[in-house]
């Protein structure tokens, strides 16, 4: 249920469902057990743990990963029918039967209670259906209350005693009342898979990032280098130049003194030796001075050659890193060599398959129309019963190539760029859906998408008419006509059928509709979505081939009709009749070709079920047709039904009648 008013329906269509007889002892005796059983299931959010962690990150990655609670509960009101004695109520014929089918429920509910008020170590659930469905409310997991009736009368003393004991025994039973929570894994599932995505993201940008600061630091570190050993060069050569200059200079003042010394007296000389000896003593400082400079420089220049070192050794790494990427950048290119490969392989072998199976058809149209099958069997059924005497070289070129190559890579073929490639594709595939074991296969691995999104997408004649046959042959499977419906295929099929100007083509589409016309669920969708309208469009073709699939699907519609009408889940006029299609029926009631008339006949008799569809049926002339059906239809069945309807209508009878027909 969705809301408030879908669940008034659900009550009020089980309340219809119920039953009530007068007996002697009720005027209105419940005849059956009513149950309501409602399911509820919700997510609890913001439920946290009690202790919290001192670290954040590790608090806030746990909180991710824990998945998040799915709490259920079921609600259960019954109401019982009361039992009962024969020889008090009077039942008999068919009231007689359900009274013993009432007590025998409520005899094996007993049996349970018992049990379990006794701590019997088997309970006899399984007896009857009533005591399943209440398993959880005795002795379960559920929060359970009861209430009797009893009656005032003396006379049923009896009675009134046994249903006290009865709850009194119900008393005894200890339910233990559970709390029923499940993990939703999925949800966490996709939350990961996004955080995963994210992450991904994040570490691809700070590697980014990472080899932009690298190659920013290694061209920053060169420049510094070289300006360095530019910088000391130049340094030394001036250092050089000007400690040669002033050696020379200090040799030529001390040869000039010495020779003045030379010429002066002892004392003089002995005092001009002091002073040389203080000159010279000061210049080896000064040399012992420079020399520690040039020291200095020389280490720092080794401290800039190690960094210079490093950074090629760091260089080397990430030229080591760059060689992988390449290599790993030419696997993938040897990969797709490889892929293509096969898939030119694969084109060559789709290219001789689809060669033989149009020698194939072209033998099976040398050898001139047969007659059309009977019965409400699909169009692509016939092709496979012919190419099940004249094609088993296809189907073990087929089954070979399916095992060789695999159903993925067939189906990635059918949004291939060159179009003689998608239209051998697409007649593999409708060949492989000819077998009912290879359906649900092709389902599964997106085929039946794949053959919507040519419907639509192609412009080709070809495409159109073998997809369709193969969309024919799925929708001969319940599951897969919902989700044809569900991916909007009659649009497709519709659109398709208004396009279309091969017979052959339209045949496909509209055994395809047909397959649909046959579930008691699509009846409303189908012809909301232009299925019947789509239906009485193709009747203009005029191929008998066409027809004969055009008069199935109405036949099969108008028969979900009858049955929902019986089940009282439909009501007013027939859609068929809304959407104008009783006049065509009507018109090819008595067609010389037999599988429409019969397909016809089998309409007409479904639609006259039905008491609102009378007075349409009698202005259209149906009633004409219906009185030559229950007389001359060759099938028995048909012209059984034909006449039991036209028996027990009162608008019929009035008809005949009217027209003075005996009948």
């Amino acid at each position: 249920i969705r809301d408030q008013q879908s669940f008034l329906e659900l009550l009020r269509l089980g309340e219809a469902h119920r039953h009530a007889a007068n007996t002697k002892l009720n005027t209105e005796s419940s005849r059956s057990h009513a149950l309501l059983m409602v399911h509820v299931k919700r997510t609890v959010k913001g439920r946290e743990p009690a202790h919290s962690s001192d670290n954040g990150n590790s608090t806030s990655v746990a909180r991710s990963l824990r998945p998040p609670l799915v709490r259920k509960g079921k609600l259960v009101v019954v109401d019982l029918a009361g039992s009962e004695r024969i020889d008090k109520s009077g039942s008999d014929g068919h009231t007689r039967e359900e009274a013993k089918s009432i007590n025998l429920s409520l005899s094996a509910l007993g049996k349970c209670i018992n049990a379990l008020a006794e701590n019997s170590a088997h309970v006899p659930v399984r007896d009857s259906k009533l005591t399943r469905l209440l398993r959880d409310s005795f002795g379960g997991t559920a929060r359970t209350s009861l209430v009797i009736t009893v009656g005032p009368s003396p006379r049923h003393r009896g009675e009134t005693a046994s249903t006290i004991m009865f709850g009194q025994r119900a008393m005894k039973v200890e339910n233990m009342l559970k709390l029923k929570e499940e993990f939703d894994y999925k949800s966490l599932a996709r939350r990961l898979d996004i955080q995963l995505d994210k992450l991904i993201m994040e570490h691809e940008r700070k590697q980014k990032a990472f080899e932009v600061e690298i190659e920013r630091i290694t061209a920053e570190a060169q420049n510094r280098i070289s300006e360095a050993e530019r910088n000391y060069a130049d340094a030394v050569e001036k250092e050089r130049l000007k400690y040669q200059k002033d050696h020379m200079e200090s040799i030529k003042k001390l040869e000039e003194k010495w020779m003045m010394n030379q010429q002066n007296q002892g004392n003089e000389r002995k005092e001009q030796m002091v002073h040389i000896a203080e000159e010279v003593a000061e210049v080896k400082k000064l040399l012992s001075k420079e020399t520690s400079l040039r020291k200095a420089a020389e280490e720092e220049v080794d401290n800039l050659k190690s960094q210079l070192a490093q950074l090629k050794m760091s260089e080397a790494s990430a030229n080591s890193e760059i060689l992988k990427l390449r290599k790993m950048v030419e696997d993938e290119v040897c990969q797709k060599e490889k892929l293509e490969g096969e898939i030119s392989m694969l084109q060559s072998q789709l290219l001789h398959l689809s060669f033989e199976a149009d020698e194939t058809r072209k033998r099976l149209d040398r050898g001139g129309p047969g007659k059309v099958p009977g019965g409400l069997d699909s169009p692509v059924s016939q092709v496979r019963s012919q190419l099940k005497d004249s094609g088993n070289g296809e189907k073990a070129s087929v089954a070979k190539l399916f095992e060789q190559v695999g159903l993925q890579k067939i189906l990635s073929l059918l949004e291939a760029e060159d179009a003689d490639v998608r239209i051998h594709a697409v007649k593999v595939v409708a060949n492989l859906a000819a077998e009912e074991t290879n359906q649900q296969k092709i389902v599964e691995a997106g085929g039946l998408k794949s053959l919507l999104m040519l419907l639509g997408s192609s412009e080709d004649e070809t495409i159109h008419r073998v997809a369709a046959g193969a969309i024919a042959n799925l929708a001969m499977n319940e599951k897969n006509q919902e989700l044809i419906m569900s991916q909007g295929g009659i649009s497709l099929l519709s659109t398709t059928a208004s396009h279309a100007k091969d017979p052959q083509t339209l045949r496909m589409v509209a055994g395809a509709i047909a397959n649909l016309c046959g579930n008691d669920k699509l009846q409303t969708k189908l012809r909301g979505e232009g299925g019947i309208k789509a239906l009485l469009e193709i009747v203009k073709c005029g191929h008998p081939d066409v027809l004969a699939q055009v008069a199935r699907g109405i036949a099969n519609f108008a028969k979900c009709e009858s049955r929902a009408s019986t089940q009282g889940s439909k009501t007013g006029r027939s859609l068929l009749i809304e959407d104008g299609a009783l006049p065509w029926i009507v018109q090819n009631a008595n067609s010389d070709a037999s599988p429409i008339r019969r397909h016809i006949e089998l309409a007409l008799c479904h639609l006259a079920q039905h008491e609102v569809n009378a007075k349409d049926m009698i202005s259209e002339g149906a009633l004409w047709e219906l009185v030559r059906i229950s007389q001359d239809c060759p099938r028995e069945d048909i012209r059984t039904l034909a006449h039991r309807t036209l028996a027990s209508s009162p608008d019929f009878i009035a008809g005949l009648k009217r027209l003075r027909i005996d009948y």
